[in-house]
């Protein structure tokens, strides 16, 4: 009997050993798939982390890129980079930047892409992200009728002569191309103004103005509404009707814009493409849209022009916007937080 024991203990040993050699085998790979499957996935892992990382640096550089309007900068530490050096001018240029810190209190700028819409960006800008709404005499009238009031109406058949900024000249198509500019200005001018939430509206502004194409209908829009109203005035000055505003007759006193065709022509035509509003358009543009423009004028420190108002005379309702400029070219937004 003690023999039997003996071998049924040592069968069922060596049965115990041979299920462990195989119970161990499976062990062994399945260990070593999930090892292999752990490594795999952390290789996965790290692949995707690192292609999500560098789309997301991608899409940042792409918008930066795109952005007319880049987010703000120390205002200081922009003049340092930009004005380096001891020479007459860099050095005048950072007194003014100092200036502004300590005086009037503008701790940051965002800077506007330098091209001939420069300022009309720098202004519709400020108007959209501050929520400022339609000036009075838009929500009485329809801006979308203006292209053919003037035509019709008025009898403008040259408007057909019209330049959209870089694209020289359209011919027939002016029509359509001016209504869908008057569209895109009503309809994003609206949506924004009418958003309440700031980081919502400034959010909305950042995607408008990252598209270019957009963008440049805008500005087509506000300078057809330049050219509308000194028709007007024109037509007003030339019938002895109701007095206007003596900016138009400043405007109108100049060779080369002495009638509203010239003005479109020598003026209009070529802003957005070859220059930029001149000081007399800035006038004209901050009663347009009923916006004190108040400009500090870097070029002109130390001097009574180095701050100026377009327009000198406004209503005390009106908004204020503020730009500040080097050369009166190029603009950029002050920030006074």
């Amino acid at each position: 009997g003690r023999h039997e024991v003996r071998s049924w203990t040592s069968a069922t040993k060596q049965s115990l050993c041979l299920m462990w050699q195989k119970v161990k085998v499976q062990l062994m790979l399945s260990m070593s798939f999930l090892v292999a499957v752990c490594w795999y996935c952390r290789r996965l892992y790290s692949f995707l982390a690192q292609l999500l990382k560098r789309w997301s640096i991608y899409l940042q550089r792409k918008l930066i890129r795109n952005l007319s309007v880049l987010t703000e900068v120390d205002l200081l530490g922009y003049s340092a980079r930009e004005w380096k050096g001891e020479t007459k001018q860099a050095k005048h240029m950072r007194e003014a930047y100092e200036d502004l810190f300590w005086s009037y209190r503008i701790k940051y700028l965002r800077q506007v892409r330098r091209d001939n819409y420069s300022v009309l960006r720098a202004v519709l800008f400020q108007i959209l992200s501050q929520g400022i709404p339609f000036p009075s005499w838009m929500k009485e009238r329809d801006i979308l009728k203006l292209p053919e009031k003037l035509l019709y109406s008025q009898g403008c058949n040259w408007i057909q002569q019209y330049s959209f900024g870089p694209e020289r000249y359209t011919g027939p198509n002016v029509f359509g191309k001016l209504r869908k500019c008057m569209e895109a200005l009503k309809a994003n001018w609206a949506e924004i103004s009418a958003t309440k939430d700031h980081e919502e509206r400034g959010n909305l502004c950042n995607t408008l103005f990252s598209d270019e194409s957009k963008e440049h209908k805008l500005y087509e829009a506000i300078k057809f509404i330049m050219l509308y109203e000194v028709v007007e005035a024109y037509e007003q000055i030339k019938n002895r009707e109701e007095p206007v505003h003596n900016l138009f007759s400043l405007l109108l006193a100049r060779d080369s814009s002495s009638d509203p065709l010239s003005f479109m022509m020598n003026h209009l035509n070529s802003i957005g493409d070859s220059i930029c509003l001149d000081q007399v358009e800035l006038f004209l543009l901050g009663y347009l849209l009923e916006v004190k423009i108040r400009v500090y004028r870097l070029h002109r420190f130390n001097t009574e022009e180095f701050q100026v108002n377009y327009p000198d005379e406004y209503r005390r309702e009106w908004n204020e916007i503020s730009l500040l400029t080097e050369d009166d070219r190029y603009y950029h937004i002050p920030l006074f937080r």
